[in-house]
């Protein structure tokens, strides 16, 4: 007797489109989820348990068009390295919802604060954050958890969140040259994590005191 799969029937994620072809009008739409995936990269790399994206679609319902986060990150997923890498996000073929959510106001409101908020929580994403790089009279930077189904917005700064480990926060640094705030992954001593760059830097000096010059090795 053959047994019946309903998520046979459904989609895969390599199906769906991996966008929703709305332009970025920001750059730090795409600088900032860059940075804080290398942050990742350096210090889960040995971790084979995570996964996360900017600017990709996150299907929760076969019949519906997806929500495009400014970026996410999943974790309880598996980790590709070769080149099937994911094109988008199914809920029902990962088998997790993103534990946290990124958004960053842009020039226009595109629902950080109203329906992309609402249908984070009706997803049952655990963290969502809103970056405002200040052009309105909203926080610069709120981290919200779900408690009973609504998003409560949480206290402190950086702000640990533990199911993921990690703490995240803003502050003012050098990324690809350019010196502004930024958004970081923390430890949980309140730490931020070192940007690729900035530990190139301190491996440098490492060997300039050693009498090495690093631009010969």
């Amino acid at each position: 007797m053959l047994e019946y799969n309903p998520l046979s029937c459904l989609p895969s994620s390599e199906e769906l489109p991996d966008s929703d072809d709305t332009p970025v009008d920001n750059q730090l739409q795409h600088l900032i989820p860059s940075l804080l995936e290398a942050i990742l990269a350096m210090a889960w790399s040995e971790r084979m348990d995570w996964f996360f994206a900017a600017d990709m679609a996150v299907y929760y319902d076969p019949d519906l068009p997806g929500i495009v986060p400014d970026a996410f990150l999943s974790l309880g997923v598996e980790r590709y390295f070769d080149e099937n890498l994911r094109l988008s996000y199914a809920i029902w073929e990962e088998e997790q919802v993103p534990i946290l959510v990124l958004e960053i106001v842009s020039q226009t409101y595109r629902g950080e604060y109203s329906s992309k908020k609402d249908k984070y929580a009706s997803l049952g994403v655990l963290y969502y954050v809103v970056y405002n790089p200040g052009r309105r009279r909203k926080a610069r930077f709120e981290v919200y958890k779900l408690v009973n189904g609504e998003y409560q917005l949480l206290p402190g700064h950086p702000v640990w969140l533990p199911e993921v480990g990690l703490g995240i926060g803003v502050e003012r640094g050098t990324y690809q040259s350019i010196t502004r705030e930024w958004v970081y992954w923390y430890n949980e001593q309140g730490k931020r994590f070192l940007t690729p760059e900035e530990r190139a830097a301190k491996l440098a000096d490492k060997l300039r005191d050693l009498g090495i010059d690093p631009d010969s090795v």
